[in-house]
């Protein structure tokens, strides 16, 4: 044997016995553990929380059925900070450790990265010249350990589950998963914005193993072609997965040089509204109802006016509209789909809004379509609009980073679409579920409920007395559903017949420094705290049982005093006999304080803590 040979042969047995035992990268604390391993030339992975396995070996590919092998590998940690343009949190920490491993997939070069925080864990490939024009089928098993239920956004419908993964007829992204004693994980994915040429991952249910996959497919770019990253949330409550920033952390920071112009914000919906009466007045697609509304808007301090669908078909009466929302300093949202709306050419829609005046567009029907979706975010980016999807979007989670004009979706189903009203325990199991995918444009925040409930809107729901909340709840729902712009659905009339519980809604702001969940029951109750400045706001939300929660002030600051107004159902408030019955009080409170929240039934509790001076 000659020396070369010799040399050759040690550096393949080198190469085998690198993966003869797994590779294992933990997370910065320790406590999570991702590790790879080769089997027979096909590559599994597996997942470990505090020693205890949380998924069990599972396969991962990157082409269907091709033979894996396995080169170097190295780790290296991060630990970064950066700022959102808009959302939950002002300051996001980046911390975590990345395996890079070289493969070579039925000889064609491949790297994975695998990156794992302290609350979850991400995957993804990279791609080589070689596999220019090659078919990618990305592909990894979830072989959860243990007995646990599954829960998954039902489109339109709400949430399914909980339930066993057969009994889920149409699994849909994210899938959560929760053990009995709570902990809970959640499976999705990150930056599909940069993955071109991939569509949202499907997951279904693997009848051989019982357990769920997920896989995309595409067409390989070559060089740099990023699949999009598979992800796993980890948490010991499922409330954990809603300030688990693994999604955003995973997404490519943001794409745009200037982004001065995106202002998230508050306003009014005008569309159910219209058909509403007040004395000798109807609200109606014209001008005059517009300008009522521009007028509220601004009287109240809010940004942003939404205009639904139809007012292009009366573009030529509206020229009035756009001046005034101009000169009042209010953007306007303007509506867009290819069924209801003048025709425009997909190169010529965004500027032809933009030149209208708009500062946003509405985009409905447009259903799962990821190439469409990047498409329109990014002319809608070139134009200076922001932009919401509605209609079964495409879940792409992560976007609102790399491109923060994406400002809010209806991934969910949005209160009384379909002039069907969703129940209690549906808001917060969507809350809780779809909410991990993208910040929710869920119409929450009616105050005229008993008119709702008796049929006097013509776009409410066609079931009388199905909307069930209290008016309370609603507050606390629009604080409890993240969504960039807060877009209020009732006629100002409501509104102002409430002015001091509006109040909450006029001091509450649309983008936050600091998110907590208090307490969180899936289907049952949810209660976040979120700060602005020093400013506290807290919302609380309760199923058809009437309850009391404890809610611990942890997070206020230690040594300060705060003035906490509490926004309560009445004791006799009922969410089906009574929603509109509430009482405000007043109160000081300090860290470690706990403030009972008695909610009625399908009822809410809403808090303003602040600083005194």
């Amino acid at each position: 044997m000659t020396n070369y040979a010799a040399i050759a042969i040690g550096i393949l047995l080198a190469v085998a016995n690198l993966f003869a035992a797994p590779v294992t990268v933990q997370s910065p604390d320790g406590q999570v553990s991702a590790s790879m391993e080769l089997k027979d030339g096909t590559l599994f992975y597996s997942v470990s929380k505090g020693g205890t396995p949380v998924v069990g070996s599972s396969k991962l590919e990157i082409v269907s059925g091709a033979e894996m092998a396995v080169g170097d590998h190295s780790i290296r940690e991060n630990d970064t900070s950066w700022n959102p343009v808009w959302g939950r949190f002002s300051t996001i920490r980046d911390h975590h450790r990345e395996l890079t491993l070289s493969l070579t997939a039925d000889g064609t070069p491949v790297k994975l990265l695998c990156r794992v925080f302290d609350t979850g864990v991400g995957f993804r490939f990279v791609l080589s010249g070689e596999s220019r024009g090659q078919e990618i089928a990305f592909s990894s098993a979830c072989n959860v350990v243990g007995d646990v239920q599954y829960y998954s956004p039902e489109g339109e419908k709400g949430v399914s589950g909980p339930a066993s993964l057969d009994e889920i007829e149409t699994i849909q992204v994210p899938l959560v998963i929760e053990h009995p004693d709570g902990r809970s994980l959640a499976l999705l994915e990150s930056d599909l914005y940069s993955a071109t040429g991939f569509e949202a991952m499907e997951i279904i249910h693997d009848m051989e193993t019982k357990k769920p996959i997920s896989s995309s497919t595409a067409v390989s770019s070559g060089e740099g072609h990023v699949t999009p990253w598979r992800v796993l949330l980890l948490g010991e409550t499922m409330g954990d997965l809603l300030v688990n920033t693994a999604v955003l952390n995973l997404a490519a920071p943001c794409q745009l040089d200037d982004v001065s112009w995106i202002k998230p914000g508050k306003g009014i919906w005008d569309w159910r509204i219209r058909g509403y009466r007040s004395d000798n007045f109807r609200y109606s697609l014209n001008e005059q109802t517009l300008l009522h509304l521009i007028d509220f808007v601004a009287e109240q301090g809010f940004e942003w006016l939404n205009i639904d669908a139809g007012w292009s078909k009366r573009q030529a009466s509206l020229e009035r509209v756009f001046v005034h929302a101009k000169e009042k300093g209010i953007k306007l949202m303007l509506y867009y789909d290819v069924r209801n709306s003048v025709f425009i050419e997909e190169d010529q829609l965004f500027g032809h809004y933009a030149g209208l005046g708009a500062s946003g567009i509405k985009h409905g029907i447009i259903r799962n379509d990821a190439a469409f979706t990047r498409y329109a975010i990014r002319e809608a980016a070139e134009n200076k609009l922001l932009i919401s999807f509605h209609d079964r979007p495409c879940p792409m989670a992560g976007a609102e980073r790399t491109m923060p004009n994406l400002i809010t979706y209806e991934y969910c189903h949005a209160q009384q679409d379909a002039r069907r009203a969703f129940t209690p325990e549906t808001f917060i199991k969507m809350a809780m579920v779809n909410a991990l995918v993208a910040p929710l444009d869920q119409a929450n925040g009616n105050f005229g409920i008993n008119s709702i409930n008796a049929g006097q809107r013509s776009l409410g729901p066609r079931e009388r007395n199905s909307y069930i909340s209290t008016v309370v709840s609603e507050v606390a729902r629009t604080l409890v559903s993240y969504s960039g712009l807060v877009l209020l659905p009732d006629a100002p009339e409501e509104y102002l017949k409430k002015a001091d519980l509006f109040e909450y809604l006029k001091a509450m702001p649309a983008t936050w420094d600091d998110t907590r969940v208090l307490q969180a029951r899936i289907g049952e109750t949810i209660s976040i705290a979120r700060r602005s400045g020093d400013h506290w706001f807290v919302g609380t939300v309760n199923n058809q049982q009437a309850r009391t929660l404890q809610l611990r002030l942890n997070f206020l600051k230690p040594g300060i005093t705060y003035e906490a107004t509490l926004y309560q159902d009445a004791s006799d408030a009922h969410g089906v006999e009574n929603p509109e019955a509430y009482v405000i009080s007043t109160a000081t409170r300090k860290h470690g304080d706990v403030v009972p929240a008695e909610m009625a039934v399908a009822g809410g509790h809403a808090m303003i803590l602040r600083p005194v001076r």
